[in-house]
């Protein structure tokens, strides 16, 4: 077991080492074409108290209390007021030392102890050392502690910010499978046969859901699968009615996008597209050029949208989504033409590419 000494013995102690280092400090220029070490160590240890007072009194009350809380008048005058203090010190120990050691004789005296400006100087050398290791010290903590909360900011918005996001995923799915199982449910009560296949893809698609809507991305080319899985529901239910191509040529492994993106896109044109001429007409494609990806899809449509509310939920949470996703990296125009609504979405991926 390593042995440590408790914290404020070691800050002790390292106070005491530099205060020995300021004494030696002291004695080296005062020394100077000197050889009266009395003198020099009395002078020397009369001035370290005094320059530890007003570097204590400064670096523990001046600072914190005005400089730090910008009160500026009062942190100039009560510096004022310890410079005039100290100086006074200052030459109440010149004098006394030259006094009580020397007895007046001015011509021993050592030649830098004769100068009160350079004694001046000496002290608030070190005083202003200390001032600005202490400023400096208290920068880097409040910078610190800053970037802490800054930090903790950022994991709080980025939870918020995930939260939502799996509100959103969550609320797409009962939507889909409440339109899903009442194909399922019609099918069932018709005895049709191809009820087992509605359910294997439902099965897909639910697998899809359940274990890849978690992820914050997946491949392109597993989402376009798996809207081929629910078009291919779709085509079931709709039978003869419904003219629909789906154009995705060949799409690179490496695209990803968020899960269930286009999804509703999908859902909402076989839910709000009309009969027109007997036949419910969508057209859609996929385009990925250079991490640019262009969904465009459109389905025929008689009356006129009378309201977003109607839209549905689908692409109410498909904005929220691109907005948390793709912020300024996203455009979504919606047209709605004589007998068609066309939703056109262009996605620039390359900032997300390595995300």
């Amino acid at each position: 077991m390593t042995f440590r000494l408790p914290k404020i013995v070691q800050t002790v102690s390292l106070h005491l080492l530099f205060w020995t280092g300021v004494w030696f400090f002291f004695f080296y220029f005062f020394s100077y074409n000197s050889n009266d070490n009395t003198y020099i160590i009395w002078f020397s240890s009369c001035l370290l108290p005094l320059t530890m007072g007003v570097t204590y009194f400064m670096e523990r009350i001046l600072i914190p209390r005005f400089l730090l809380k910008r009160d500026y008048q009062k942190f100039a005058l009560y510096t004022f007021y310890t410079f005039v203090v100290s100086s006074y010190l200052i030459v109440l120990a010149l004098y006394g030392c030259l006094i009580f050691l020397l007895k007046f004789n001015v011509a021993i005296m050592p030649p830098m102890s004769k100068n009160f400006l350079f004694i001046l100087i000496l002290v608030y050398l070190v005083v202003g050392v200390i001032s600005f290791i202490s400023i400096l010290n208290n920068t880097l903590k409040t910078d610190a502690k800053n970037k802490e909360l800054e930090n903790k900011i950022l994991a709080t918005q980025l939870q918020l910010k995930e939260q939502e996001l799996h509100y959103l995923k969550r609320q797409i799915h009962p939507h889909f499978l409440f339109n899903t199982l009442n194909t399922i449910y019609g099918f069932a009560l018709q005895k049709s046969k191809h009820t087992p296949e509605i359910i294997l893809k439902l099965s897909n698609l639910l697998d899809y859901i359940l274990y890849q809507i978690n992820q914050p991305k997946v491949a392109l080319k597993e989402e376009v699968l798996h809207i081929k899985e629910y078009i291919e529901l779709e085509k079931i239910r709709f039978k003869d009615s419904l003219l629909i191509r789906f154009d995705a040529p060949s799409i690179d492994s490496s695209i990803q996008v968020s899960p269930m993106l286009l999804i509703p896109f999908v859902e909402n044109a076989f839910k709000h597209g009309e009969l027109v001429d007997g036949f419910l007409r969508i057209d859609a494609s996929i385009r990925v050029d250079n991490y640019q990806m262009e969904f465009k899809i459109s389905n025929s449509m008689r009356s006129p949208v009378e309201d977003e509310a109607k839209e549905g939920i689908g692409l109410s949470n498909i904005n929220k989504r691109l907005d948390l996703n793709y912020l300024n990296n996203y455009q979504l125009k919606a047209t709605r033409e004589k007998d068609s609504y066309t939703a056109h979405l262009i996605i620039d991926l390359k900032p997300f590419a390595d995300v």
